[in-house]
């Protein structure tokens, strides 16, 4: 009796499978290679998708093609004010949800119900490996394609190929183009802007508190953290290891004792709790005692949210280098930002959240 409990289920999935397939017309269709290397045939601008764990998303709201989705994760309902994708298509929360996501979903079975109730042309999923890869879309027999943002809490070039992987699919391969020089010369010119400063006028800096998987306090750093390799800082956590990110020992950060901190807004209240438990350790560090503790928007949630990335690193360069960046404004920099890559200005919106960007961070060390 058992076996047939569990015969029922998988067959009507089966046929549900079927049923689904049946309602999509034939149309022209093409072969990419997705980002786990695999040949995928998929239909050419589908008009029904889905996009599946971290990151995925996202990539679909650069290139302006919301409109074709017909599902939503759970977890993108929650905090909105992390990730600007969600802020300017708020509309994208009342979709059909397609299973609970979250870092967790990485590389699991997805809701299979959920997905075909839904009906998709084809599925986008980030992280996947190419096996589980094959067997989801064995069993939905709908086109699964997997793309990536790159290594995690940081900025890397393989979310180019996840864009024109999607460009090509979607029929949007000018946006792509667009959106990955819009992001190549903001880098260029963060670079160009820092480039030449004697490393002996640079002061030492360090990143803490970088949300990785979830918030994270002091000692969550990051040897590439992509606001100070974009204006060429001097990264502190470097004399320490190579491997990007980690979890630094408190006493190294005393030696350390960097003349500049930067705080991932996402992990300041971890970081006040923890003051209020351990004043000492906090008052030992030179930064705070000087007032250069600053606070940056979080762009490590649901993977790398480029947008902020690039306006924390306008951030840092013009507290770092003041008169190198003197022409820029911050607030009206996001915004520019934002609207390119999304549509519309959020800048104001995350400050009600997380406070001014750039701003000093005030422990009352008294």
């Amino acid at each position: 009796m058992k076996r047939c409990d569990r015969i029922g289920p998988i067959l009507a999935i089966m046929m549900f499978a079927l049923f689904a397939t049946n309602l999509c017309p034939a149309g022209d269709t093409i072969k990419v290679i997705d980002t786990a290397n695999r040949p995928v045939e998929v239909k050419l601008d589908p008009q029904r998708i889905v996009c599946l764990a971290p990151g995925t998303l996202r990539l679909v709201c650069l290139l302006k093609a919301t409109d074709k989705l017909v599902g939503i994760e759970d977890f993108e309902k929650t905090v909105p004010m992390t990730r600007p994708y969600i802020m300017v298509n708020a509309e994208l929360t009342k979709l059909p949800i397609i299973g609970s996501g979250g870092p967790d979903s990485i590389n699991r079975v997805p809701d299979l119900e959920a997905l075909l109730k839904v009906r998709p042309d084809i599925i986008f999923i980030s992280y996947m490996e190419p096996s589980n890869a094959d067997d989801l879309q064995k069993k939905l027999s709908i086109p699964v394609v997997v793309l990536t943002h790159g290594r995690f809490a940081s900025f890397d070039e393989r979310i180019f190929d996840s864009l024109r992987i999607l460009g090509k699919i979607l029929k949007k391969e000018q946006r792509a183009e667009e959106v990955i020089a819009f992001i190549n010369q903001a880098r260029e010119d963060l670079h160009k802007r820092s480039d030449g400063v004697s490393p002996d006028k640079k002061p030492s800096v360090y990143a803490g508190a970088i949300g990785y998987k979830a918030v994270q306090g002091i000692e969550s750093t990051d040897t590439t953290y992509t606001p100070l390799e974009w204006v060429q800082a001097r990264n502190s956590a470097k004399s320490v290891s190579d491997k990007g990110h980690l979890f630094i020992d408190r006493e190294k950060l005393l030696t350390l004792n960097p003349d500049v901190i930067f705080i991932d807004g996402g992990g300041l209240n971890v970081i006040r709790q923890d003051f209020r438990r351990r004043p000492e350790f906090y008052k030992s560090l030179k930064a705070l005692q000087n007032k250069e503790a600053y606070v940056l928007f979080p762009f490590n949630y649901y993977v790398t949210n480029v947008c902020i990335a690039i306006a924390d690193s306008y951030a840092v360069g013009k507290i770092l280098y003041p008169e190198r960046f003197s022409d820029i404004d911050i607030s009206h920099k996001a915004d520019e930002i934002f609207t390119f890559l999304y549509g519309k200005p959020v800048y104001e919106k995350m400050v009600k959240t997380y406070g001014t960007l750039g701003q000093k961070v005030d422990l009352d060390l008294q």
